[in-house]
């Protein structure tokens, strides 16, 4: 099951050094849609700038003794409260794509989410994930569904339905990108493996017509009544992905919603939308104990998983790391990037001082000023 070991490059040790890497793998076509955000990626450089904003104090001669990162949600204990961030098309970077990140995913016992447009089915990268722990006679990892919702509610019904067959956990419904600029045009033998048979709508925009508003695309944007209808035809826990500040945090909890998963999209959506970092206290202390907030952008590093820990977080996902280290080594590539960062987290606890996550609070922070 495992990749040859061997096709890690010896000099990687950082996620910084898959990213370097990463680029002489891919067409340049795929390498800039994988690396772009959206208009002048001011979002996207904000993600990574929001880690400067901070720094963690230390706090030595603390007992160690039983230290642990493990954390539960939903009522499933996870090694490590990281997960694989939903990514579209993930056979751009290497050929075995979602197959080859579920089965790292699950060597490592890390929890994984599958979008709605990935390029292997759903049920087989199901199959993929629990085949891997048997081999390795590991727990099963927890498997979760991300949601587009579809023009036709009928074939969204049959998304939510196909997941809870195949064993999918959880529903995460993304809200903030049924709207977004795309100009890249998917390579021969690569397509959404989920959607085969169903609508799929663009837009394209001509002088003198509509240009957004007035199109089906504008009008099939999710809205409270979607998610209200999506409670009510699944009793998987439900997670909303996307910037949901204020008075939607109240209205989600309303909702039955059981998480937020506090994200820009990596900067792909809008280029005026802040780092989810930079929100997440204030969404946090709006939702208080009612529910928990994930969170992801601009992961690259343990220390930066304990920075949004000590803010609130529970769980942060990891995105674009995974196409990198997809594009380096396959599934070997993954299992490594996620070790790395299994293995700074514990290096940034141990320097902390907190032997458990709920430890990490915002009393590790030190906000910085650039000059």
């Amino acid at each position: 099951m495992v990749d040859d070991l061997s096709a890690i490059p010896p000099e990687i040790r950082t996620l910084a050094d898959y990213e370097k890497h990463a680029e002489a793998c891919l067409p340049a076509a795929s390498w800039d849609h994988i690396q772009s955000g959206s208009g002048s990626d001011s979002a996207l450089r904000d993600n990574r700038a929001a880690f400067d904003r901070w720094r963690l104090l230390p706090n030595v001669l603390t007992d160690l003794r039983g230290a642990s990162t493990e954390t539960e949600l939903f009522g499933r204990a996870h090694v490590a409260p990281i997960m694989v961030a939903p990514l579209a098309y993930q056979c751009l970077a290497h050929p075995d794509g979602e197959m080859a990140a579920a089965r790292a995913a699950a060597a490592l016992e890390t929890g994984f989410i599958l979008s709605t447009l990935s390029s292997v089915s759903l049920e087989h990268v199901a199959q993929a994930s629990r085949s891997a722990a048997r081999e390795l006679t590991k727990p099963v990892a927890p498997l979760w569904f991300q949601l587009y919702l579809q023009p036709d509610r009928a074939d969204s019904l049959t998304l939510v339905r196909r997941a809870e067959a195949a064993g999918y956990e959880a529903i995460v419904l993304t809200i903030d990108a049924a709207i977004k600029r795309s100009e890249f045009t998917l390579p021969a033998g690569i397509e959404a493996a989920n959607l085969q048979g169903m609508a799929k709508p663009r837009q394209h925009s001509v002088a003198g017509g509509h240009i957004l508003f007035g199109t089906p695309l504008a009008d099939a944007a999710p809205t409270w009544a979607d998610v209200e209808w999506l409670r009510s035809v699944t009793d998987l826990p439900i997670l909303l992905k996307g910037l949901v500040t204020g008075e939607a945090v109240d209205r989600a909890v309303a909702s039955g919603v059981e998480a937020i998963v506090l994200s820009n999209h990596g900067g792909r959506v809008f280029d005026g939308f802040p780092a989810a970092l930079d929100v997440l206290a204030h969404v946090v202390a709006r939702a208080g104990h009612r529910l928990p907030i994930l969170v992801d952008g601009g992961f690259r590093s343990g220390s930066d998983i304990a920075t949004a820990l000590a803010l609130g977080a529970k769980v942060v996902l990891i995105g674009r790391p995974v196409f990198h280290a997809l594009a380096v080594a396959g599934l070997s590539g993954v299992a490594h990037m996620l070790h790395i960062l299994r293995t700074e987290l514990e290096l940034a606890m141990a320097q902390l001082g907190c032997p458990r996550i709920e430890l990490l609070d915002s009393g590790r922070l030190l906000p910085h000023r650039q000059a």
